[in-house]
């Protein structure tokens, strides 16, 4: 039998109004720390933006989305002092509570064999 590991994700959220509360699951981040995983998949689709949230300019979202792609990955490049915290500091960052565009769902956690294939499972589980 394989070993599972622990991990724990969150669904990543679009939020184009935050006093109403409404929100469309755009991706999912997960940390494994004993495997020393961290990984995010995200996926707006311009037309689907639209429909829930006319107005919302895709390209900024987009502007979000690879930001907290590039802090979960650790780049150090992207001008972001979070990117060089180890990865369990920039998972909890990524997942605490705001009151932005971009928010993150509470965390769950759950036991897995392989990160990378959870993180997929999860992303067409929970956004497609």
């Amino acid at each position: 039998m394989p070993d599972k590991f622990l991990y724990e994700y969150a669904v990543l959220r679009i939020v184009p109004r935050v006093e109403r509360e409404e929100f469309m699951n755009v991706g999912v981040v997960l940390y494994c720390p004993s495997r020393g995983f961290l990984g995010c998949i995200s996926e707006i689709g311009p037309d689907r933006l639209g429909a829930f949230a006319q107005g919302t300019d895709p390209a900024e979202v987009e502007g979000y989305l690879d930001a907290f792609r590039q802090i979960c990955e650790g780049n150090r490049q992207c001008g972001s002092p979070i990117a060089a915290l180890p990865a369990a500091s920039r998972f909890r960052w990524l997942t605490a509570t705001r009151s932005t565009v971009l928010q993150t769902s509470k965390v769950h956690p759950g036991f897995c064999t392989d990160p990378g294939e959870t993180l997929n499972r999860l992303f067409e589980q929970q956004v497609k």
